[in-house]
């Protein structure tokens, strides 16, 4: 780095419980300013008056820190398996962000430097950023996106969220060389040195150049992705900026309380864990990436399901598709009046079935359904419950990977990205569908002493009890298709239901009802090669 004082503007907005907000303001003044002069813009956006107590101490602290109250409070979920994000939230932080960006143009200032609040950066951090000399670069920081889940850098090379390399040219790449670069990507992120990627965000130095070429977190109106670092990091792309991330001074995430507990205990005993700011050695063979062996014993698989009047749709080829790697099912038949049930003892023939007939359907009280589903279930003392409905297919590789799944001793439940498929070849993806950009529970080991909870509501109360999530997790590269939108005539039927069922939206969500039946979606191939 030059000798020259750089005024650098440290820019954030706020909404952050006050124990983990503490935590970030303690290392913000705590950052080395050799050459450099801090100055700070925050927009206190927090619900909690102790946080917003914290904010004015720390603007009393110094000289040089701006603090606005946001009038746009919104009411933002997150516990200690995950955050909740909805897009007017999403776009209401990225206004805020643009205003920081503008704030530091408009102040002649030689970078700005947004971060989020559940951040503890080193002492180097921004030294360091400054030195990389490039117009936009972020600092690596690790996070378990569900608990026990695989730690992922919030940086990426494609796309939403793609972490492994593929050239234009290759038109498919194997689950095993997928596997392999993926593997190597995080490898490469957990050796200190500075590496382009294509995506980036929440602990990023930008430069006056960027500012002024017109970088912003501004929604670009034909694209589709979620997150407002998805935008910014397209439109710099597109103005010829190279994104970079450096990874000597890892960034520590107190992405929830027990990552705070965890943090504070290590600062008490002044052993840093791993992530805080040590280096830990490149993956050779990760046990949490899941490599397909041949080994067939394994724990007994129980597939769980609800059927009604689905002979004339997905039935027989689902579960053509499940009786290749279960063990046994229980099956729910709610009330049909065509011949479901003759077609589930008929494509099971082999495998040992408990087949439950609801003479009236449950489904405009779905817990009730639920509940019956999860006792039927458990009575049959399974090992592991996967429970899917009789519209959804995992993609042929599942077959390979299910017997070491079932063999993880540390994990008892698993996640995957569900695609809703508008036809049988493509699926949608907008403001609206998304279900795929997150993991959800349909695989769990069952304990006995495992005390189920419910959301005790009529419609949309969740296929799994709500407390599996607190149960030992791990994130799957495997993909889920759901076909239940992939006909007109479907969408249809299903609107209808749910205008039945739930008219004024009080379980769902309306726009999204509505949006069932838009003549144009956003559709996107379902490709075998995408990971």
């Amino acid at each position: 780095m030059n000798k020259h004082n750089y005024r650098i503007l440290i820019g954030s907005p706020i909404h952050q419980k006050p124990h983990i907000l503490a935590e970030f303001l303690q290392s913000l003044l705590q950052l080395h300013p050799q050459q450099i002069e801090f100055h700070y813009f925050f927009i206190d956006d927090n619900i909690d008056s102790k946080s917003r107590e914290l904010l004015s101490e720390f603007q009393k602290s110094t000289d040089c820190a701006l603090i606005i109250r946001s009038d746009e409070q919104q009411h933002y979920e997150c516990n200690d398996t995950t955050h909740y994000w909805h897009a007017d939230l999403v776009w209401k932080v990225a206004a805020f962000k643009n205003r920081i960006m503008q704030h530091a143009i408009d102040n002649k200032f030689e970078y700005v430097f947004l971060v989020d609040s559940d951040l503890v950066l080193h002492p180097n951090t921004i030294e360091q950023l400054v030195k990389a000399d490039k117009p936009i670069v972020s600092e690596i920081f690790w996070t378990k996106w569900i608990p026990e889940a695989l730690e992922q850098p919030q940086v990426w090379l494609y796309d939403e969220y793609t972490q492994w390399e593929h050239r234009p040219d290759e038109l498919h790449v194997s689950e095993e060389e997928q596997i392999h670069r993926y593997t190597q990507f995080l490898s490469k992120m957990k050796v200190p040195g500075l590496y382009e990627v294509g995506g980036l965000g929440a602990c990023t130095l930008i430069r006056r150049d960027a500012l002024l070429a017109g970088v912003s977190f501004t929604r670009i109106s034909n694209i589709s992705y979620w997150g407002e670092d998805r935008h910014f990091c397209i439109r710099a792309a597109a103005l010829g900026i190279p994104l970079y991330v450096d990874t000597h001074y890892p960034a520590l995430h107190l992405y929830r309380e027990s990552d705070l507990e965890e943090y504070l205990q290590s600062k008490s005993q002044k052993k840093p864990t791993p992530t805080n700011y040590e280096h830990t050695p490149p993956i050779e063979n990760s046990s949490e990436i899941p490599i397909p062996i041949t080994v067939r014993e394994r724990p007994k698989l129980t597939l769980t399901m609800v059927v009604r009047n689905e002979a004339n749709r997905y039935l027989r080829q689902t579960l053509s598709m499940h009786r290749e790697y279960i063990d046994e099912a229980v099956i729910i038949d709610d009330g049909s009046t065509d011949n479901s049930s003759d077609i589930c003892k008929e494509l099971l023939g082999n495998v040992p079935l408990r087949l439950i007939r609801n003479e009236r359907s449950k489904f405009s009280n779905e817990i009730q359904l639920r509940q019956q589903q999860w006792i039927e279930t458990v009575q049959t003392n399974p090992d592991w419950i996967l429970n899917l409905d009789a519209d959804e297919q995992f993609e042929s590789r599942f077959a390979d990977h299910i017997d070491d799944m079932l063999k993880a001793n540390s994990i008892d439940c698993y996640c995957f990205r569900l695609f809703d498929l508008w036809s049988e070849t493509h699926y949608r993806e907008d403001q609206y569908w998304h279900a795929h950009l997150y993991y959800r529970p349909f695989l769990i080991r069952y304990r006995e002493h495992f005390q189920p909870i419910w959301k005790e509501t009529p419609q949309h109360c969740g296929r799994f009890p709500l407390n599996v999530l607190e149960l030992s997790h791990q994130l799957s590269p495997l993909r889920l298709k759901h076909l239940g939108w992939a006909k007109y005539e479907h969408r249809l039927e299903k609107y209808n239901r749910y205008m039945q069922l739930d008219p004024g939206a009080q379980y769902g969500w309306k726009e999204q009802y509505d949006s069932i039946l838009d003549e144009e979606p956003i559709l996107i191939p379902w490709s075998q090669s995408e990971f």
